[in-house]
């Protein structure tokens, strides 16, 4: 294992750091932003439309950009524009203006992710084993900083600006020159080169309804734990803030373990104890008597759940070793997808029928996981035990061709 490999993963674990904590910063203070551009009830679902929407352009952009972009060059500079996104967000006056933020925002992320978890598979596949969960750990950590963060200038009302400007002014340098050890798996000419055929949508589809369906179940939680605590089981306002932070918490602990789990089990076995771990946490919260035993479901929920994403995009980088980008760009888009319905489909149920039945389909869904697990499996007898192996080939040279 070289120097160059160690400083390329800890720079990519805080990118996704940075990025956890930006997205945060901008999602859980959503009514704040509302109150600055006076955004009615009946607009803001528009808004928050848009940004998944946008962010799925993005990542059909870089499917095509990365093709003459070197990947780490690609996340060097997206990453700077979410953080200036984000400070649009609290700079602003006007509606035009903060629509302007959330749609560079939305167009950024989705670059963002997609690059950020190219660079991720093609680590891992030189590291030949697992680190992709560590990754997700890093954004999870991220996340619960930046929902802090968030409640600090909530409580000392702050205004989104004074909120938003340390955080920025601290991440952009730090990203920035961190994106130095990026490690690309090559030029896109070599890339290009080893490319082993196309990517067969019919093939990748099992790994996005796997994606859809997880952020079906993390759109649900976010969405709607709060309410579901307060409104169906009783509890108080404040205890009804709690899930959420259970849930960010037990999923930066299941990721932070989860990929000594996956070389010692393996990716299949995880990623069922995963979603059947989910769907226990969902019966859970539809039975729960009270608000207790509904944490306990929420806190199943974030140990389910946060093996699923991270081993998705690894698994796609496996199925299509030489056109791992592309196979990666075209997966996460189903990220948004799961984002954009989860949240709808339970208020839907929930009015229609009730919040308890509600949540037995996200249940019903993560539970689907289990009749795709094996594509999750490595390539069979690729190196005779299994395993993948560390491709140095591909690690010679940073993104920045030192």
């Amino acid at each position: 294992m070289t120097d160059v490999l160690r400083r390329g993963r800890a720079s990519l674990a805080f990118s996704f750091f940075a990025q956890g904590a930006t997205f945060a910063l901008l999602v859980t203070r959503i009514p704040a932003i509302q109150d600055r551009y006076g955004i009615s009830d009946a607009l803001l679902p528009v808004f928050l439309a848009a940004v998944p929407i946008l962010a799925g352009v993005g990542s059909v952009t870089t499917e095509h950009l990365v093709k003459r972009i070197p990947v780490g060059r690609l996340l060097r500079w997206s990453q700077p524009v979410v953080l200036l996104a984000l400070l649009g967000v609290g700079a602003g006056d006007h509606l035009v203006e903060v629509a302007i933020a959330l749609g560079a925002f939305g167009l950024a992320v989705g670059a963002l992710d997609a690059s950020m978890n190219m660079l991720g598979v093609s680590l891992q596949r030189a590291y030949g084993r697992s680190i992709m969960l560590g990754f997700h750990a890093a954004y999870s950590l991220g996340g619960i900083v930046g929902a802090s963060l968030a409640w600090a200038g909530a409580h000392w009302h702050l205004s989104l600006l004074v909120s938003y400007l340390p955080v920025a002014l601290v991440l952009l340098p730090a990203t920035f020159v961190g994106s130095r050890w990026y490690v690309d798996g090559g030029a896109p000419e070599q890339r290009e080169a080893g490319e082993g055929g196309p990517v067969v949508f019919k093939l990748l589809l099992p790994l996005c309804l796997v994606m859809t369906f997880a952020y079906i179940g993390d759109s649900t939680v976010s969405n709607w734990s709060a309410k579901y605590l307060q409104d169906v089981l009783g509890s108080s306002e404040q205890l009804a803030t709690v899930p959420y932070n259970v849930y960010m918490v037990t999923t930066l602990l299941g990721r932070a373990i989860g990929d000594f789990g996956v070389r010692r089990f393996g990716a299949v076995a995880v990623v069922r104890l995963g979603a059947v771990v989910a769907a226990l946490g969902f019966a859970v919260v539809a039975v729960a008597p009270g608000a207790w035993v509904g944490m306990l479901g929420f806190t199943l929920l974030g140990l389910g759940l946060c093996v699923i994403v991270p081993q998705t995009f690894a698994a796609a980088g496996r199925l299509f070793p030489g056109a791992s980008d592309t196979a990666i760009a075209r997966l996460n888009i189903f990220n948004y997808v799961g984002f954009l319905i989860g949240s709808p489909l339970v208020g839907a149920l929930g009015d229609a029928w009730n919040y308890r039945g509600a949540m037995l389909v996200p249940m019903v869904l993560v539970l689907v996981t289990l009749g795709y697990a094996r594509s999750f499996a490595p390539e069979p007898n690729r190196y005779g035990d299994g395993h993948e192996r560390p491709r140095t080939a591909d690690v010679g040279r940073g993104s920045n061709g030192l």
